[in-house]
């Protein structure tokens, strides 16, 4: 098969992009690279990374809040599109402790037969999850 690509970001809806640049940068050790708006959407972006990892902020004027359920890991996956952006850590515990400690909203820690995960939500409510591996 000749297909070769790799992951280059992920993009996220937000309700107020000064706070989740702010929220990313603090809880998550992300670098603001850049600001920028798109006339068509409309709307206010924001690009931050983390070494190789990097995500897009969307802000855009009037959008539709999350629906509650979006902000739930076992009932997010009742609606069709996509879930949650996933990150890899040596301990979950650890790291959740720090981010707990950060002030990050923690949805859950769990053991599974398989190995640990836990989720988060951004200030927006978008799910984060930290699989142990």
């Amino acid at each position: 098969m000749a297909l070769n690509f790799s992951y280059h970001h992920v993009g996220l809806s937000v309700g107020d992009l000064a706070a989740s640049i702010a929220w990313y940068e603090t809880v998550l050790g992300f670098t603001l690279d850049r600001t920028f708006r798109i006339d068509a959407i409309p709307a206010q972006v924001a690009e931050m990374y983390r070494g190789d990892l990097r995500i897009e902020l969307f802000e855009v004027p009037d959008a539709a809040p999350m629906d509650e359920d979006r902000r739930h890991p076992n009932r997010d996956v009742k609606t069709h599109g996509l879930k949650h952006i996933a990150y890899r850590t040596p301990d979950v515990k650890a790291l959740t402790d720090e981010l707990a400690a950060a002030g990050a909203d923690i949805v859950w820690i769990k053991q599974f037969p398989w190995g640990s995960n836990a989720f988060i939500r951004d200030n927006s409510g978008n799910l984060i999850e930290f699989v142990e591996g």
